[in-house]
């Protein structure tokens, strides 16, 4: 079956429903549901479900339990293929058959091994019309963590650098330098609210001394797990983020003997610790993204600094970049930004480009 402009409108407006709780779901993903039927000649909205905060229950059956017998004959509009393995509670894609709906339109297609495949099959056997594949891509971006962990058992990166107009970062003296405007600062602060964890090594962390944290109003309550890469655990226990610890979770990736007595100094503030091997002095990148997956975390949100973004890049470890790029300059001795508009890699397409303030925002996704 092929897919109508009403069916993309339809689409589109479940993705963007699929946001709100986007970083907010547990190991699920968050997914929209929408229940349209026609009403007096026209179509209409008569049931949404998002993905509820902690992963349950799923968008489907809310949708289905907002829209009642409305439902019979409806058709379903599903940012991701109907799940199809049974738990505490039915599929959602013999919820939906339950249900009576006439028509589902889908756009991603679940990689889980559980789902793939089946919850269309659930769907074809009962004798509902399925349109699949519908804005699969807008759809694939917005679950790029989720199908990046099914996929490749590792965490999603996204790489953020604010960049000045003659491509520094920073000051090597690691005197504080406003490279952007309030604008993209708020931005990059709703980037954060959609993380799952966001990450930066302990030269950062030592220079900068950051929160790591949202600050929109509204939206405190969505800071993501911190993290800091730490080799040999040199992150001061005076530091904001220690000091902090309690209120948003802090993880330290660290190469440290168990016994270290600074482990017992940062545990006390509430730091937890992930182990990790240590190659050429550098954390192993690709088993602490395996690690962060295993815990159910699906992106990861790599701020600073510039080594660190280096080592990403150079293990082929990034899947998304988002430069903010100011107009001023920063003089003297100052830091390469790993990442310009004019040196990113062949590897990545640019995807979207804005405005914020006087600054302009690229963003690039691995091809």
């Amino acid at each position: 079956m092929t897919a109508s402009a009403l069916d993309r409108r339809y689409m589109a407006a479940a993705i963007r429903l699929a946001r709100w709780h986007e970083g907010r779901t547990g190991s699920n993903p968050s997914v929209a549901t929408l229940i349209v039927r026609e009403i007096d000649g026209a179509p209409v909205i008569v049931g949404r479900g998002v993905t509820a905060l902690g992963g349950r229950p799923h968008a489907e059956p809310q949708a289905l339990a907002e829209a009642g017998e409305l439902a019979r004959g409806a058709t379903a509009y599903v940012t991701l293929e109907p799940c199809a393995h049974h738990g505490r509670t039915p599929p959602c894609a013999e919820t939906l058959v339950s249900a009576g709906v006439a028509r589902v339109v889908a756009a991603a297609t679940d990689p889980d091994e559980r789902v793939s495949g089946r919850g269309y099959a659930i769907l074809r056997a009962a004798g509902i019309e399925g349109v699949e594949g519908v804005l699969a891509r807008e759809a694939e971006r917005d679950l790029a963590g989720y199908l990046k962990r099914r996929t490749s058992n590792r965490a999603h990166v996204t790489l953020k650098l604010a960049v000045s107009a003659n491509g520094k970062i920073g000051r090597r003296d690691g005197g504080q330098v406003a490279i952007t405007g309030e604008v993209s600062r708020s931005q990059v602060h709703a980037l954060r609210a959609q993380s799952d964890v966001i990450l930066v090594g302990v030269g950062t962390a030592i220079n900068d001394d950051p929160e790591l944290t949202c600050r929109l109003s509204g939206l405190e309550d969505r800071s993501p797990v911190r993290m800091v890469l730490d080799t040999h655990l040199r992150l001061p226990v005076s530091s904001r983020l220690a000091a902090t610890a309690r209120d948003v979770p802090l993880w330290i990736a660290t190469a440290t003997d168990p016994e270290d007595p600074r482990r017992s100094e940062l545990a006390a503030t509430g730091a937890e610790f992930l182990a990790c091997d240590a190659l050429g002095g550098r954390l192993a990148l690709p088993e602490l993204l395996e690690d962060i997956a295993a815990r159910g975390l699906s992106t990861v949100f790599v701020e600073g600094g510039a080594e660190v973004a280096q080592a990403f890049l150079d293990e082929d470890l990034v899947d998304w970049i988002v430069l903010f790029t100011g107009e001023g300059i920063v003089e003297g001795d100052a830091v390469n930004a790993p990442v310009t508009r004019q040196t990113v890699p062949e590897t990545f397409r640019p995807v979207a480009t804005m405005r914020y303030g006087t600054d302009q925002m690229d963003e690039y996704e691995r091809a």
